[in-house]
C-alpha cells in the first residue's frame, strides 16, 4: 500500500453546543471550551499596555460596543491569567472570551511556544484577587522586595501566597496594602475593593446592632417610621439592613414596601447612606413617592421627561430619586454619575431574564446597600432566581453553568425535565433572603390592604383622551363665560367625558379597533405573581364589558380558568357561575361588571383587582364587600389600576372627597367638607376637577386606604359631575348607535356653533342625575333621554304678566301661570340679566338649605280666579245638559 506524501489536514473539532454539554464531557471543560471557541472567533482590538511581549497586560476592545477590559497574561493555563470583565469575575473558570482571544493572538507570534513553555518569571511584586468558588487574596513577591514587606506578608499570607481575611484582620490587611503599594508592589484594584467591601459589611452589622440592641423588638425600631411596623415587618427591615444587600421575598400583600423604606431609613440614619434610588415599574412610581413621604417623611423626585431634563434631574442634589426600569436602561451612565448609596429594586421579577438590557444595567450599578423586593423570585425556571440573586450578590450562587449543572435533571436527549438538590439553594440564600408566607404571619395581618398601580397611557390612548379633553375644556370655558350650555352641548360634554374614561383602559373600547393600552399587560404581570399561590383566587372588576373581552382573551391564552359575570347573564344561570368559581380549583379568576358588585358572596377569594374605579365610593365598597365580608378568613388585597395623567386621577379625588364626607359624619373624620355654589356651578367645577387629572402631575388623592387620610382638598361638585357622566348604558356594547353619535372612532363630537349672546341661553340649576341600576343595559350615551333638570333650554327669556285680569277668559290665568312657571324655570339666577333690568322675578325653583332638595314653588291665584277656573273646568268636563 503506497502512502501519499501529503500530510493529512488537522482534525477540526466540531463546535460545541451553547445549550447542552456533549455526552461525557464535564461541565467545566465544556464551558471553558465554549469560551475558547467563541473568543478565538472574535475581531477584538488588542493593545499591549504592559512591558513584555507575552506575559504582559493588554487592553481588549470590542469595536461593536466600545467596551474594553484589561487582560493580564501570566501563563497558558486556566487560572493563571486575569480579565476585568464580569464573566471572568463570576464564572470560576479562570478564563473568559477576552483571555482566550489574547492567547489566540499571542500564539500566532514568533517565540510564543518557547515563552509559554518557560513560563512567567515574576519581575514585579503583585497582590491580586483570585476568583473561584471562594475569592481569595493572592500575593507574589519578587526577589527584590524589601525585607520589611516580606516580613509583614508572612503574618497574612501562607507559603503559596494565599491570604485569609477575617473581621480581626481588616485593619492589618489594609495597612499592609498601603505599605506594599508604597514599596512598589502592584496592588490590583479588585483586591483592594474586595477587602474594603468585607470591612464595610462588618461595620454595618456592628452599627446596626449598636443602634437596635433589642433587635426587632427595640423601641428605636418601633419609632423609626411614621406608622408602626408589624412584628414580622420589623424583623424583615432589620434583616435587610444588617445584610446590607438583601432580598425581601414575602408574599404579595405583606408590606415589602414599608420594610424596604424602613431599611433605607436605618441605612440613612446609622450608616451614612444619604442618596436613595428607587427602581420600579412605571405604574408604581407615584405610589412610591407617596409612601416615602407618608411613612418616612421623605420627598422623592420622580425622574422623567426628555433626555436633557432627566440629566438635569440626576444632577440635582435631591437625595431621593425614583426611576423606572426603562429610565434605568437609558440613563445608566447618568445614574452611575449620581452614585446612589442605596437602591430599592421593586418588582424585581421584571428583571428575571438576565439577558434584558434592564437586567444588565441593574447589575452594573454599584451601591453599597440594596433591597430587592419580589413576591415571586422563582416562577418557572431556576435561571430566574439566579438573575435576581445576582443583583444582590453575584457570587452567592456561583457561576451560572455550575449552578444549573448541579440542579438540573436532563433526559437522554439533553432536555431539562426537572430539578434536584433544591434544599441546598435555600441554605445558601439564607444570609441574604428573607421570605414569609401569609399563613406564617396571619395573626399579624391587617384585614385589608390597598395598592395602586399608575399605568401610563399609550400615544394612541393619549391622542383620543386629549382630543376629547380639549372639547371638554372648550365647553367648560363657554360655561364659565356665559353661564350656559345648550342641551346638545351638555350631551356632547357627557359623551366626551365618558370616552375619556373608556379609553383609559384601551382604545379597544372605542369602536372595537386596535387594542392599544397598558392596563391589561400590567395587570397580567401582577396576576402572574398573585397566582403563584396555588390557592389564590381573584375577583376582577371593570365597568366595561370591552375590558373583560381583552382580559378573558389574555387569560385563555395563558390557560387560566375564569368565569364572566355581567348584567346580561340570566338570573337562573348566575348561581352556577359562582359555584364554579368556588368549587373548581382550575377556575382562578371571577370577571365581573358592577352587576356582580351587589348581592354576591365571593369570600373564597382574597384578591380584588379594579381595572377602573367607579365615581361613587359606595359602589367601590360594594365591589370590595363581595370579598371583604363576614366569613373571610384571610386578609384581603385590593389592587387598583389607574391611568396616569388622565381623568381617572380626578375620579380618585372624587372618591376621596366622598369617603371623607362619610367619615366626617359617621366616623369622626374631618369636621368641615365644603361644597359651594348652585348645582350647575358645582357640576361644571367638578368637570374641571375631573379633567385636571390629565395634567402630568400626581393628584392630591393618588393614594387612600381603609384608614382614610386628612388634609382634604375636596372638589365640591364631583358628586354631581360624576353622576352626570356615569353611564346608564354601556357605550362599548352598542354596536352602531354609540359610535355613530360620537362621530369617528374616539373623536370628540363636533360642537354646535356657539351663540355670542349671553342672554339667548339662560343658565339653569342642574339636578343630579339618579344613579342607574345596571351599567350593562344595551344602548349608548348619546341616546340617553334628556336630563330631568330642563338643563339648557334654548328659549329666550319670557315676559312675565303682572297677574290675572278681570273679565278675561277664565283660561287666561292658567296660561299666564304656565308661562310664568316656564319662564322662571329658565330664568337666570339672581344677579343675572333679569335683576340688572330692575325687574326681579320671584324664583319658582328653590333649594331647601337643610336637605339640599329642589322644589317647585307655585303661587296660588286669587279666590275669584279660582272660582272662574272651577266653573270653566266644570263646563268643559261635564256633558251638555248636566248641572
Amino acid at each position: 500500500m503506497v502512502k501519499s506524501g501529503k500530510k493529512s489536514a488537522p482534525r477540526v473539532e466540531p463546535p460545541y453546543s451553547h445549550t447542552r454539554p456533549p455526552r461525557g464531557v464535564p461541565a467545566a471543560s465544556w464551558q471553558t471550551s465554549l469560551r475558547r471557541q467563541f473568543g478565538r472567533e472574535q475581531n477584538f482590538e488588542l493593545e499591549n499596555i504592559g512591558k513584555q511581549t507575552f506575559f504582559s497586560d493588554f487592553r481588549v476592545t470590542n469595536p461593536a460596543t466600545g467596551g474594553s477590559y484589561r487582560v493580564a497574561i501570566r501563563g497558558a493555563e486556566a487560572g493563571e491569567n486575569y480579565c476585568s470583565c464580569p464573566d471572568y469575575e463570576t464564572n470560576d473558570l479562570g478564563t473568559c472570551k477576552h483571555v482566550e482571544f489574547v492567547l489566540g493572538q499571542l500564539e500566532k507570534r514568533r517565540g510564543a511556544k518557547t515563552a509559554f513553555r518557560r513560563g512567567y518569571s515574576a519581575t514585579e511584586s503583585e497582590l491580586w484577587l483570585q476568583y473561584g468558588a471562594q475569592r481569595t487574596l493572592r500575593l507574589r513577591l519578587a526577589a527584590d522586595v524589601p525585607a520589611p514587606i516580606r516580613a509583614a506578608a508572612a503574618g497574612l499570607f501562607d507559603g503559596d501566597g494565599y491570604g485569609h481575611v477575617d473581621d480581626a484582620q481588616f485593619e492589618r490587611i489594609q495597612a499592609f496594602m498601603d505599605r506594599a503599594a508604597d514599596a512598589g508592589v502592584v496592588v490590583h484594584a479588585d483586591a483592594r475593593a474586595f477587602v474594603l467591601a468585607l470591612h464595610a459589611a462588618a461595620q454595618t452589622r456592628a452599627q446596626i446592632e449598636a443602634a437596635f440592641p433589642a433587635a426587632a423588638t427595640d423601641a428605636n425600631l418601633a419609632a423609626l417610621l411614621n406608622i408602626p411596623l408589624f412584628p414580622y415587618q420589623a424583623e424583615g427591615a432589620l434583616f435587610a439592613a444588617r445584610a446590607g444587600r438583601a432580598i425581601i421575598a414575602d408574599d404579595m400583600g405583606l408590606g415589602k414596601t414599608v420594610q424596604a423604606i424602613a431599611a433605607a431609613e436605618i441605612w440613612r440614619r446609622h450608616c451614612g447612606a444619604s442618596k436613595l434610588l428607587v427602581i420600579c415599574p412605571a405604574s408604581l412610581k407615584h405610589q412610591w413617592a407617596q409612601e416615602l413621604q407618608r411613612f418616612a417623611g421623605r420627598a422623592a423626585l420622580i425622574v422623567g421627561g426628555n433626555k436633557s431634563r432627566r440629566a438635569a434631574q440626576y444632577a440635582n442634589n435631591h437625595p431621593c430619586k425614583i426611576v423606572t426600569y426603562d429610565a434605568l436602561r437609558m440613563d445608566l451612565p447618568l445614574i452611575q454619575g449620581w452614585a446612589p448609596d442605596a437602591l430599592i429594586v421593586d418588582e424585581a421579577q421584571r428583571v428575571k431574564n438576565w439577558n434584558t438590557q434592564a437586567a444588565r444595567a441593574l447589575k452594573r450599578l454599584d451601591s453599597r446597600f440594596v433591597a430587592v423586593l419580589t413576591g415571586t423570585p422563582l416562577e418557572n425556571r431556576l435561571e430566574e432566581l439566579l438573575s435576581i440573586v445576582q443583583v444582590v450578590d453575584r457570587h452567592r450562587l456561583g457561576p451560572t453553568w455550575r449552578f444549573l449543572d448541579q440542579h438540573r435533571i436532563y433526559d437522554d436527549s439533553g432536555h431539562v425535565v426537572g430539578y434536584r438538590n433544591l434544599q441546598t439553594i435555600s441554605a445558601t440564600l439564607a444570609p441574604i433572603l428573607i421570605r414569609r408566607r401569609k399563613a406564617d404571619v396571619l395573626s399579624q395581618l391587617p384585614e385589608r390592604s390597598d395598592k395602586f398601580y399608575w399605568v401610563p397611557l399609550t400615544p394612541e390612548q393619549r391622542a383620543i383622551h386629549e382630543e376629547n379633553a380639549e372639547t371638554v375644556v372648550r365647553l367648560t370655558s363657554k360655561w364659565r363665560r356665559y353661564g350656559y350650555l345648550s342641551d346638545k352641548e351638555f350631551q356632547i360634554l357627557r359623551a366626551c367625558l365618558q370616552t375619556m374614561r373608556m379609553v383609559c383602559n384601551s382604545t379597544w373600547l372605542i369602536g372595537r379597533g386596535r387594542d392599544y393600552g397598558n392596563k391589561v399587560p400590567e395587570m397580567l404581570e401582577v396576576l402572574d405573581e398573585v397566582l403563584q399561590d396555588p390557592q389564590a383566587k381573584v375577583v376582577l372588576f371593570s365597568q366595561w364589558l370591552g375590558t373583560h373581552e381583552l382580559v378573558s382573551a389574555a387569560l385563555a391564552a395563558r390557560g387560566i380558568g375564569y368565569v364572566l359575570f355581567h348584567g346580561g347573564i340570566a338570573t337562573d344561570e348566575r348561581g352556577a357561575l359562582v359555584d364554579r368559581f368556588r368549587d373548581d380549583a382550575a377556575c382562578r379568576v371571577f370577571l365581573s361588571t358592577d352587576a356582580g358588585g351587589v348581592g354576591l358572596n365571593l369570600q373564597h377569594a382574597a384578591v380584588i383587582i379594579n381595572m377602573d374605579l367607579p365615581w361613587n365610593p359606595a359602589v367601590l365598597e360594594q365591589r370590595i364587600g363581595r370579598v371583604h365580608r363576614y366569613g373571610q378568613k384571610r386578609n384581603v388585597l385590593v389592587l387598583n389600576f389607574v391611568a396616569e395623567a388622565s381623568i381617572e386621577a380626578g375620579i380618585l379625588d372624587l372618591i376621596r372627597f366622598k369617603r371623607a364626607l362619610f367619615e366626617g359624619v359617621l366616623d369622626g373624620g374631618e369636621g368641615e367638607i365644603q361644597q359651594h355654589g348652585s348645582a350647575m356651578q358645582r357640576f361644571m367645577h367638578g368637570v374641571e376637577t375631573l379633567v385636571r387629572g390629565t395634567d402630568d402631575t400626581l393628584p392630591d388623592a393618588a393614594y387612600f386606604d381603609e384608614d382614610g387620610e386628612s388634609g382634604l382638598n375636596a372638589p365640591g361638585a364631583l358628586d354631581i359631575a360624576a353622576a352626570a357622566i356615569e353611564p346608564a348604558t354601556t357605550p362599548d356594547n352598542a354596536p352602531a348607535s354609540a359610535t355613530a353619535a360620537l362621530g369617528p372612532v374616539g373623536a370628540a363630537p363636533e360642537l354646535p356653533a356657539a351663540s355670542g349672546d349671553a342672554a339667548a341661553g339662560p343658565a339653569s340649576d342642574l339636578v343630579s342625575v339618579p344613579e342607574m341600576s345596571d351599567a350593562e343595559t344595551q344602548g349608548s350615551l348619546a341616546t340617553l333621554p334628556p336630563e330631568p333638570s330642563l338643563a339648557g333650554s334654548a328659549a329666550a327669556p319670557l315676559t312675565h304678566p303682572a297677574g290675572p285680569q278681570g273679565g278675561a277668559s277664565p283660561w287666561q290665568p292658567l296660561l299666564e301661570l304656565g308661562l310664568q312657571v316656564l319662564g322662571q324655570l329658565t330664568a337666570p339666577p339672581p344677579g343675572a340679566a333679569a335683576a340688572s333690568q330692575g325687574n326681579p322675578v320671584p324664583r319658582l325653583v328653590e333649594r331647601d338649605p337643610a336637605t339640599g332638595k329642589t322644589y317647585l314653588r307655585i303661587p296660588a291665584p286669587e279666590p275669584d280666579t279660582v272660582r272662574q277656573l272651577a266653573q270653566a273646568l266644570q263646563a268643559l268636563l261635564l256633558p251638555p245638559g248636566k248641572p
